[in-house]
């Protein structure tokens, strides 16, 4: 019973949970049902089931549960970005504030430099779909999600770019982030997403230390250079080979974005994998 108080006080904290501020209150019916999710998790996290095993004759195996002192919350480790592809901050929110579209992120920013916050760091957001990066198949599980609010033709504007920045200081900070995970919705499903774009300033997040950017002066890739696999090393899915070209494209040439690797290409790619993949 302890060990139950314990998980719940815990997470109650990480969750943040408390009576809705008379600001939220055009909210206040999507902020319950968000509350009432919340309780269901910690209920789950609460649990202390022991393992119900059989081996091959179907004979129970003995097992009880032992609660460990020495846990915390897992982490995220990721971070994606991502467009809107909406109109207007509001209906983002109204978007993920619906069951129907099944869609959900962390943060939206809004193009006067607003974040909102929609889901505790530490829950996972329906934001990358189907995707893989490297090894890892669940995406959602291991990132947060930041939606910006961009119909993708537009610029992203200067102080909503100053937000995502403050925004991505803090996350690194606060869950130690390493440089490199710090990546595009069609970085991780080339196939299927395109955003956030050619238009995303990559190379100024870059400078501030979320993610890499390729160096002023590039030296050609040795002879024997396979783009495929430098492309699979730093993290793309390349069994559809054009699409990871053309979502490595618009993530650090941002020229144009053909399913063709040209000689700038390849020079781009041998440096940037050197330091995804040292």
């Amino acid at each position: 019973m302890k060990n139950t108080i314990y998980i719940i006080l815990l997470f109650a904290v990480v969750a943040g949970l408390g009576a809705c501020s008379p600001k939220v209150l055009p909210y206040a019916a999507t902020n319950k049902v968000y509350s009432h999710q919340t309780d269901s998790v910690l209920e789950v996290l609460g649990r202390e089931q022991p393992a119900v095993l059989v081996d091959s004759l179907g004979a129970p195996i003995p097992s009880e549960f032992i609660g460990t002192v020495n846990f915390n919350a897992r982490k995220p480790n990721y971070v994606i970005i991502h467009y809107t592809a909406q109109d207007s901050l509001a209906q983002t929110i109204k978007t993920f504030t619906l069951v129907k579209p099944q869609v959900s992120a962390h943060y939206v920013v809004g193009k006067d430099g607003k974040v909102v916050h929609m889901l505790n760091d530490y829950l996972r957001a329906w934001q990358a779909g189907i995707s893989k990066w490297g090894s890892i198949t669940d995406m959602n599980s291991c990132s947060i999600g930041i939606e910006i609010d961009n119909n993708g033709h537009e610029p992203f504007t200067d102080v909503q770019i100053k937000s995502v920045l403050a925004l991505l200081t803090q996350l690194k900070k606060a869950y130690n982030i390493p440089t490199a995970n710090f990546i595009g919705h069609q970085d991780i499903a080339p196939a299927r997403k395109p955003d956030p774009g050619p238009l995303f300033p990559w190379k100024l997040l870059a400078a501030k230390g979320f993610g890499y950017w390729p160096d002023e002066l590039l030296e050609l890739p040795p002879d024997n250079f396979d783009y495929a696999t430098a492309l699979r090393l730093i993290g793309y899915d390349t069994s559809n080979l054009p699409a990871a070209i053309t979502a490595f494209k618009r993530h650090f040439v941002q020229i144009e974005d053909s399913p063709v690797m040209g000689q700038l290409d390849l020079n781009v790619l041998y440096n940037v994998y050197r330091k995804y993949a040292p």
